[in-house]
């Protein structure tokens, strides 16, 4: 006891001497300071006001000066990200497990959520504050850290795709997928003949606005395809299985077929088109058959023996996904095509690539992606959807993806030989499109390809056919133990 008590005496003692000492210092520093020189005779010192006005009206100007120096810190370009991150992923999170509750992913209520942060909501109902939080010279930062996000997205797609499972189920897989993919591009390309007069944004070709529209009709969400499948227990079942390998070809496919777009519409001429197409082939060449073996000697060394990747092989990974981002991007195709394709390369060991995704998607998925829907719910204005016209092009949009997407899958499966049921239930699950259509329509929308009410008018279909895939599933699962027994699917 007597030991504490001399411990806390000498603590006290050291903190009164230090912060007298520096009293003390500050006070003979003052008198080194260069006083002004003063013209003519010194000045009298200024006569003190009266002892209650001077308290009373320092104290007014003390406050004031206080609340406008905060008002200016609030204004400050730090402080407004922090407010809009402190948002969108609080909001996020409510609106996720929200419809977690409904039955649905998770990522349909953020998606959601970026809607009601955007002037389609939060302007319409409180314009002062939207525009204070969300001023347009301040959502540069925010659409950066939303990129980032969305590269180490697409990285994590890639690390998903299991090219054995893909090359022991080929022809059925290809051939679904690629039926979901034609079919439904054939219809958005005739879709666009009928609205790009009126609908299509003002410097863009036809043929740029048409093969856009086509790929966007032509996406399937693999990740939200893939968590649909895990909660509905579905992993290990022949239609899992099948559903996982479809979606894996129709990523790949769709993604080539963008990059050409993409390609096709930066470019200023058909040669340096085919440049640009060169370099992705010796890019995809150089990743595939140096980087791939490369990594998997490197990573895999690095990690053997420990619990999952250690602390550089994740700096490792990043660094691929960063270099690989860049050059797609200047190549002129996009850095989510080389996040992809680094996803693709990295080792094949399933519990290492399970643990570095989960230690990359903790942080990507709940505080980063939050950022890419809430930018792209800034984005989209409902509001411009206002007359009749639009409102039924807009379902019409929805009838045609639907029917392109669930339709074409439906019957390339069933001339596999799958049953209906599993045909059915099939072409529900390739209809999923979710963030990965989100992400393909801010590619068009900065490429200047899709007006805003084009824009709009594609998100709201993302959204619409990515929450049918739940209840189509559970349509096709009552209508299965309520009819005749499945026709058995043979193998592939």
């Amino acid at each position: 006891m007597r030991t504490n008590s001399i411990v806390y005496l000498v603590y006290a003692a050291i903190l009164i001497g230090c912060g007298f000492g520096i009293y003390l210092t500050l006070q003979a520093g003052g008198r080194l300071e260069p006083r002004p020189a003063v013209a003519g005779t010194a000045a009298a010192p200024p006569s003190p006001p009266a002892a209650g006005v001077a308290s009373g009206a320092g104290r007014e100007a003390g406050i004031g000066r206080l609340s406008q120096g905060m008002r200016e810190n609030l204004r400050e370009p730090l402080s407004l990200l922090l407010i809009q991150l402190i948002l969108i992923v609080v909001l996020a999170r409510l609106f996720g497990a929200f419809f977690v509750r409904l039955g649905q992913p998770a990522v349909i209520g953020e998606m959601i959520a970026g809607m009601v942060l955007g002037p389609s909501v939060a302007g319409a109902l409180f314009p002062g504050p939207f525009h204070f939080v969300f001023a347009s010279d301040s959502l540069a930062a925010l659409r950066m850290l939303s990129q980032v996000g969305v590269i180490l997205f697409m990285f994590m797609v890639g690390m998903e795709l299991e090219l054995k499972q893909i090359r022991s189920q080929a022809r059925t897989a290809v051939m679904v997928s690629h039926v979901g993919i034609v079919f439904p591009y054939f219809l958005g390309v005739l879709f666009s003949f009928f609205i790009y007069p009126s609908y299509a944004a003002g410097r863009t070709t036809f043929p740029a606005f048409a093969l856009f529209m086509g790929i966007a009709m032509s996406i399937t969400a693999f990740p939200v395809l893939a968590r649909i499948i895990d909660e509905r227990g579905l992993t290990k079942s022949p239609l899992g299985t099948m559903a996982l390998t479809c979606a894996a070809v129709n990523d790949v496919t769709a993604w080539a077929i963008l990059a050409f777009v993409v390609a096709s519409v930066k470019s200023e001429s058909a040669g340096s088109c085919w440049l640009t197409l060169a370099l992705l082939l010796v890019f995809v060449g150089a990743m595939l058959f140096l980087i791939k073996p490369l990594l998997r000697r490197l990573l895999l060394a690095g990690a053997r023996g420990v619990d999952g990747p250690t602390r550089n092989t994740v700096v490792v990974s990043l660094v691929v996904v960063f270099a690989a981002g860049l050059f797609t991007e200047v190549i002129g195709i996009h850095p989510l095509f080389g996040a992809f394709m680094a996803g693709a390369c990295m080792p094949q060991a399933s519990q290492f690539r399970l643990r570095l995704r989960e230690r990359l998607e903790s942080f990507s998925s709940a505080f980063l992606l939050p950022l890419f829907f809430a930018f792209t719910g800034l984005r989209t204005e409902v509001g411009l959807l206002n007359d009749w016209e639009s409102v039924g092009l807009c379902l019409g949009l929805v009838l045609v993806a639907t029917l392109g997407k669930l339709g074409g899958s439906l019957l390339a499966a069933r001339w596999t030989g799958m049953g209906w049921h599993d045909s059915f239930a099939l072409g529900a699950l390739m209809n999923t499109r979710g963030l990965v259509e989100l992400i393909v329509l801010n590619i068009g929308f900065d490429l200047g390809i899709l007006s805003p009410r084009v824009f709009t008018m594609m998100v709201i279909m993302a959204l619409v056919t990515t929450c049918m895939t739940g209840p189509l599933l559970s349509l096709g699962s009552l209508r299965r133990r309520n009819g005749p027994a499945p026709v058995s699917v043979p193998p592939a």
